[in-house]
């Protein structure tokens, strides 16, 4: 799990601490893969418990050491049992709980670096951080009275350097003028696309001509070299426009020319992140029938040990050489995709508990079904309604006093599963009375 570049804590009352976390992380893994049941808040509860008691010990060794300590195995066992703990509370359907945020709030932060190290991004990439940021705070600040200020303290300091991080890349964003937020978004969009088809197992040479003549159009756009406004006059931010237009001409040409083919030194690398990426992918295609939130620590681990392998933020090969600017381009372009992946898994993680989601998932493709009969023209009688109203008496048969029960337990989810009940009778309810309207007018 850890490097060996990592160090031991020097301090010895720290000791103890990374043995007892060493066990917690322990029963946190063991708990992560039994797939023979489901995962339960009693299961998880204790040993959050047992984390937040060791972080309060942490605070107080360190309480009287003022210069910044350099991160030893301590820190690193104590991130994995907060990203543990993180999952398996959104894998139990306590999403808006504040030990949930952790796993987010890192993912979020690794996505800013990325995508300042890249150097090019959209403002539909920040809006979505933006909102979810703030969803997070919400989650925080409802947890005031429940959860210890040190872990509220410890999460708002994650979510107040994600700011700073996200602050920096809004404002490189503002200096574009409104008339060229469009064409930005374009060539943003052709760089991803040319990534995305320079790491498909069958490279797309038409493809990529396509998107360069997505480019020529956008160059002719211009008017004596420079992009005007309705009256003439240059926008501004257009340096930075003309320096991304270069950068789509260089990459494009770069995948052209190489094909699709990663330098050999460079191809275990490839290998792994491409696994990594399209298994990821699957599992977005699937995620609500197949995700169990935990699966994704594996993931986060994986990637962060590659990235973390960087040196001077390049990959280098066995001997210590730079990769060229294909291969870097190519790999970090598989790492920022992966994040991605997971940060789209993570924000749509439904606040219901497993052992609810089978039921939940059933509502949901009924819900979705009744929807599309109603945009349709609705039904020409009721008796096509028989199939939906059989099928949401079974569910609503399984409830007991009001609530869903596996086993013995009532798990978490409750309030979501009966409003999308209720969702699904209600519109059941106006087809019928729609049919029942137009047989009494006819």
């Amino acid at each position: 799990m850890e490097s060996p570049a990592i160090p031991v804590p020097l301090d010895p009352r720290e000791q103890p601490i990374l043995e007892r976390l060493l066990r917690t992380r322990d029963a946190l893994l063991l708990l992560k893969q039994d797939k023979s049941s489901y995962i339960k808040s009693r299961d998880v509860l204790p040993l959050y418990e047992e984390v937040n008691g060791e972080v309060e010990k942490l605070n107080s060794a360190r309480k009287e050491q003022d210069r910044r300590l350099i991160h030893n195995r301590l820190d690193y066992v104590l991130d994995d049992c907060f990203q543990l703990i993180s999952l398996l509370f959104l894998t139990v359907g306590r999403n808006n709980e504040a030990p949930a945020v952790y796993s987010l709030a890192t993912t979020v932060q690794r996505l800013l670096d990325h995508l300042e190290e890249a150097g090019f991004f959209s403002a539909k990439d920040l809006n979505s951080i933006t909102k979810t940021l703030q969803s997070m705070r919400e989650t925080l600040e409802r947890g005031r009275d429940t959860y210890s200020p040190a872990l509220l303290t410890f999460l708002e300091s994650r979510l107040e350097q994600c700011q700073l991080s996200l602050d920096k890349l809004q404002k490189e964003l503002a200096a574009l003028a409104p008339g060229l937020v469009q064409t930005h978004e374009t060539l943003v969009s052709i760089l991803r696309s040319t990534s995305a088809v320079n790491t498909r197992s069958k490279f797309s040479a038409t493809e990529v001509n396509g998107l360069r003549e997505q480019l020529k159009k956008i160059e002719k756009s211009q008017k004596d070299g420079n992009f005007v406004d309705a009256d003439g006059n240059i926008l501004a931010g257009q340096d930075d426009l003309k320096s991304l237009i270069q950068r789509c001409w260089k990459w494009t040409e770069i995948v052209l020319e190489r094909e699709g083919k990663i330098d050999e030194r460079f191809r275990e690398q490839y290998e792994r992140l491409l696994e990594i990426r399209n298994q990821l992918d699957r599992l977005s295609v699937t995620q609500a029938w197949s995700l169990r939130e935990t699966d994704l620590f594996g993931y986060q681990r994986r990637l962060d040990r590659i990235d973390e392998a960087r040196v001077n933020g390049n990959f280098v090969d066995a001997e210590g050489q730079p990769a060229d600017l294909h291969a870097q381009r190519t790999l970090l372009y598989l790492i920022r995709r992966s994040y991605a992946y997971i940060y789209a898994l993570l924000i749509s993680s439904e606040p219901v508990s497993e052992a609810l989601l089978p039921v939940h998932n059933q509502l949901q493709t009924l819900r979705r079904c009744l929807i599309e009969v109603k945009e349709s023209g609705g039904v020409s009688n009721s008796r096509e309604l028989y199939p939906y109203s059989m099928k949401l008496n079974s569910i609503d048969n399984m409830r007991v006093d009001g609530k869903f029960y596996v086993g013995p337990d009532i798990p978490e989810g409750q309030g979501s599963v009966n409003a999308l009940l209720a969702e699904c009778y209600d519109l059941v309810w106006e087809l019928r009375a729609a049919v029942v309207d137009d047989e009494e007018r006819s």
